[in-house]
């Protein structure tokens, strides 16, 4: 049996580690490809700011108003199919007492016998769309690394929910995997982001051998990288970037170029995130 075992809960969050909407577009693809039940939800009060995340209202059928409170909940699979489960551990990135949120979830899993945690990222990055997305895929477990040939991750500094969900669950017990996608940062605006949820999926198909319909999202993608391209014809200057950004990349894909790339890019941008007044990665 793999070392992430029969039961796997895939988390993403939506905030700071969702650039593009990319990683909590992936966990809706996959919560929109079966049935899920609610497992558990925590008390909005308790871990956000609503300054930060706020409420939102809409109108019900009969004209009567509505507030909807952020949320973060996990769900699993009504009738598994064959094959490692995926349980769907996503909402709002909290805004305070994270040891508390990250163990309120730990329990749950360590109940239900979930036996691993894979992780889903995405980051801004100085990558072109043109090309296929890079994604960084990491472990601090020996044993999934081993057995996925997956990288250790080196970075030192300022971190999202989803590192502390990984160091509460190594800790209880639960291997992880952490799965990182480049986003296009001049495309930062462009939500969703299609090609790189595709792509996350993708990687997490080969991680896991978990097959999701990506049908519709292969066309998405398609869609909308046709987009930018026409945008980009009307803008020389943004063209003429995207082709230095190509000839980057395919430096980096060249047989010479070193392995470090992406994590490099990884860990550069984590940095650099970091740098701006207001930031919330507490």
């Amino acid at each position: 049996m793999d070392v992430l075992g029969p039961r796997i809960v895939i988390a993403a969050f939506d905030g700071w580690n969702d650039a593009g909407e990319a990683a909590s577009s992936a966990i809706e693809a996959l919560r929109s490809s079966s049935e899920y039940d609610l497992v558990h939800s925590v008390d909005p009060e308790l871990y956000f700011d609503y300054q930060y995340t706020r409420p939102s209202t809409r109108m019900d059928a009969e004209g009567r108003r509505q507030l909807t409170w952020p949320e973060a909940g996990l769900w699993r699979p009504r009738d598994p199919a064959p094959g490692p489960e995926f349980w769907l551990l996503t909402g709002a990135e909290p805004a305070r007492t994270w040891q508390a949120f990250a163990s309120e979830f730990i329990d749950i899993a360590l109940r239900d016998d979930i036996t691993g945690l894979v992780t889903l990222g995405a980051m801004l990055a100085d990558v072109p769309h043109t090309r296929p997305i890079s994604i960084f895929a990491s472990s601090q477990n020996e044993q999934v690394r081993e057995a996925h040939g997956l990288e250790r991750s080196l970075y030192e500094g300022p971190v999202g929910i989803l590192t502390v969900f990984e160091h509460f669950a190594e800790n209880a017990g639960i291997p992880t995997a952490s799965l990182w996608a480049s986003v296009p940062h001049y495309v930062a605006s462009a939500t969703p982001s299609p090609k790189v949820t595709l792509a996350l999926l993708d990687r997490l198909e080969e991680l896991t051998g978990v097959d999701v319909d990506r049908q519709t999202l292969r066309t998405e993608a398609a869609t909308w990288e046709a987009s930018i391209d026409a945008a980009a014809s009307e803008d020389e200057d943004m063209a003429e970037y995207i082709r230095q950004l190509e000839r980057t990349r395919d430096t980096w894909d060249s047989p010479e170029a070193s392995g470090d790339a992406i994590a490099q890019a990884f860990e550069r941008y984590l940095r650099r995130r970091d740098d701006g007044p207001g930031d919330r990665k507490r």
